[in-house]
């Protein structure tokens, strides 16, 4: 998981130095020798040609027996290390008679040669997304709408598992494994072919002639994925992060030995040949010809599915894979295409997804850093957990109100989830856990960077430290402005080098380094410091929404930019606004025109954009806006099929709107498009004025 990164500093060591400061940073959150090959059959005679074609053909049905029954069946007549010598004898044989290899043996599924490039296959059919619901009432709105598409029909319905891998589609011609390619964009994804080929579970060769296409998820099974991160541990190597990532990864090598190296699996969950009229139908045409399918069953009634919804939900620990919900589809293939399909989602399948998960931990320690406007901000150090499909260690508390709410102490056992399912989050404190060794969380009495005073300001709930020169601050600040500027090269690591270093202080001084400035900094030689001096110098163009983000300005962030900018056009218009011209912006009210009345009003302020201007930073004005939106807040809910969602947004913005996620009776018009859920719902109760997407698009001309 990848979340901004920030300075965190331990409240024991408030620095002394900035070397003891940047100790105690913590990361971001990324958070068997075989018998000699000449001696074949018995091991005392030389093997004829003819005879070892025999044997071969024998080892070649024998291993694809045992590779159905382990990938399959999940049951095994012989042990792991007798197939293994299956393989093995069939590998020498066909080193001393190479001329018997063909490209469907099970010992090519290994390719020796490492590819440049992936090249690109186009999807004969689009390999389109799903729709996801969350809730028993979504659920039950999607099969209504189902019905009711069929002229009141109730269609049976198929439910599987969600494997949480990497979708792939295989492509066989007359029994042979011809292509594999990924989802890439739906209609065209990265040939994977080699690598794939070396999946056991994957067929390379198929009963049938003609073409055919199979569906399914590449996924790393739990026991392989713990056993190859202890392998690495004991390696003292870095260790995955979670299945899915390495899965993706391992099919994604240039090198097909990679993925051979991998313990990778293979679900199948959908065959393409023209004939198959259900999914029934298809999960029993994909056994037959070696598949693993996802486990699923038929669910005739909504009732059926919730039933294996809630199965599935409580076995989901105990399966050897990771899964995220239940996919739910019409089970009559023919009515699956007639349904169509809205948007880049077909309207006869669906992906129920299971709440985000939780987990306990516990907290072994809060640290507080410092941001770029100086405010100090918690954050716990916990035991590792794995939740959501990823390692956790850290979590937020956001302030000192919010430690306080929850009551959490350094060694409480806590229960830890991810707030949309991306940020950990701490949202109880197992008291009953408690042994009576947990130590309060005490607020710092001054800044852990600096050691200057803290203070809370007026109306809000975080302190600040005072001083402006704090070196937490200006780093911060410095990694926000060559985010704005979309300086890709120039990381906090680099920019700390900068600091120590003297070379720069403030924003505008990024633009004044030269290359031989860069070459006295650790780790930089002539071609590095050449490539980020020219990054540099051509990010001096920037747009205006993007320049006043990469001013810092207190309370001011994307979204209240973007408002400025359309506004007022231009930088200087906006540096000599009033406190009444920025209050007839919409959605910036007393405390954030303060702000920015005090941030163009500083000596700060006007040294900084006069020190832009001397560095030859230029700030393309904006387009006014037609405000014939002015005053106006939307919500669009629902899949629009001639604007896309945050199009849709956007376009309300520039036309001097406002959007919001939630319906409220404040809330002017909500747009709806297909399958807009319940946001049409709370808007009817509300009587709140309800657009279609023609009405909407007939509204703005």
């Amino acid at each position: 998981m990848q979340v901004d990164e920030k300075v965190i500093v331990s409240t024991l060591s408030y620095a002394k130095s900035p070397t003891l400061r940047c100790e105690s940073r913590v990361l971001p959150l990324r958070f068997t020798q075989g018998q000699d090959g000449k001696q074949c059959g018995n091991g005392n005679q030389p093997m004829l040609k003819s005879e070892a074609k025999i044997r071969i053909e024998k080892l070649r049905e024998a291993i694809n027996k045992y590779r159905y029954q382990y990938h399959v069946l999940d049951k095994l007549e012989i042990s792991e290390s007798a197939l293994d010598a299956l393989k093995h004898e069939l590998k020498l044989l066909e080193d001393q008679f190479p001329d018997l290899i063909t490209a469907d043996s099970p010992t090519q599924r290994v390719a020796g040669k490492a590819l440049d490039k992936f090249q690109k296959i186009e999807h004969a059919t689009p390999m389109l997304s799903m729709e996801d619901v969350f809730t028993p009432a979504e659920f039950a709105e999607w099969a209504k709408r189902i019905t009711k598409l069929e002229e009141g029909k109730e269609q049976l319905m198929y439910s599987m598992l969600k494997i949480d891998g990497l979708a792939v589609s295989l492509v066989y011609e007359d029994g042979q494994l011809v292509s594999a390619a990924t989802r890439g964009d739906g209609k065209i994804g990265e040939d994977v072919t080699l690598n794939v080929r070396t999946i056991e579970a994957i067929p390379l060769l198929l009963p049938l002639k003609g073409r055919i296409e199979i569906r399914g998820e590449i996924y790393m099974p739990r026991k392989a994925f713990d056993q190859m991160n202890a392998e690495r541990a004991n390696k003292g190597e870095e260790l995955f992060a979670n299945p899915r990532n390495v899965s993706a990864g391992s099919i994604r090598q240039l090198d097909p030995r990679v993925t051979a190296s991998r313990p990778l699996n293979f679900f199948a969950w959908q065959i393409l040949d023209g004939q198959t009229r259900t999914q029934t139908e298809a999960v029993e045409k994909l056994h037959a010809f070696g598949f693993k399918t996802s486990p699923g069953e038929l669910t005739p009634m909504v009732q059926d599915v919730e039933d294996f919804y809630k199965k599935m939900q409580k076995q989901r620990d105990k399966l050897d894979f990771w899964i995220d919900g239940v996919v739910v589809r019409v089970n009559d293939l023919d009515v699956f295409e007639k349904l169509g399909v809205v948007g880049k989602t077909p309207r006869g399948i669906i992906a129920y997804k299971f709440p985000p998960e939780e987990a306990t931990t516990i907290v072994e320690s809060v640290d507080w850093f410092v941001g770029r406007t100086g405010s100090l901000t918690p954050v716990a150090t916990v035991r590792a957990t794995f939740i959501a499909g990823t390692t956790v260690t850290h979590a937020t508390l956001h302030n000192a109100d919010e430690i306080e709410r929850l009551g959490v102490r350094v060694g409480d056992t806590v229960i830890l989830t991810k707030a949309g399912d991306i940020i950990p989050k701490i949202v109880k404190v197992l008291v009953e856990m408690r042994t009576g060794k947990e130590r309060v969380v005490e607020i710092p009495k001054a800044c852990p960077v600096c050691g200057s005073a803290i203070e809370r300001r007026e109306g809000e709930v975080a302190y600040y430290c005072t001083n402006k020169s704090c070196f937490a601050m200006e780093e911060e600040s410095l990694v926000h402005a060559a985010k704005a500027f979309e300086i890709d090269g120039l990381g906090w690591k680099i920019i700390e080098k900068l600091l120590t270093a003297g070379l720069i202080k403030t924003a505008p001084d990024i633009f004044r380094l030269s290359a031989d400035d860069l070459l006295n900094v650790e780790g930089f030689a002539e071609l590095s410091s050449k490539k980020l001096y020219e990054q540099i110098q051509a990010k001096k163009e920037i747009e205006l929404a993007k320049f006043i983000v990469a001013l810092g300005i207190r309370h001011v962030g994307e979204e209240t930019a973007f408002s400025l900018a359309t506004s007022f056009g231009s930088i200087d218009k906006l540096s000599a606004t009033t406190k009444e011209e920025l209050q007839n912006v919409p959605d910036i009210g007393g405390v954030v025109a303060e702000s920015i009345l005090e941030f163009f009003g500083s000596q700060r302020g006007k040294d900084m954009l006069e020190a832009y201007r001397q560095v030859g930073v230029t700030v393309s004005q904006a387009k006014a806006i037609k405000r014939v939106l002015d005053g106006k807040t939307f919500v669009i809910t629902g899949t629009l099929e001639k604007l896309g969602r945050e199009e849709a947004k956007d376009t309300v913005r520039l036309l001097g709107g406002g959007v919001s996620e939630s319906v409220s009776k404040k809330t002017d018009y909500v747009v709806v498009g297909e399958n807009p859920g319940s946001k049409a719902d709370k808007a009817r109760e509300l009587g709140v004025t309800i657009l279609s997407e023609s009405e909407f698009l007939k509204m703005i001309g």
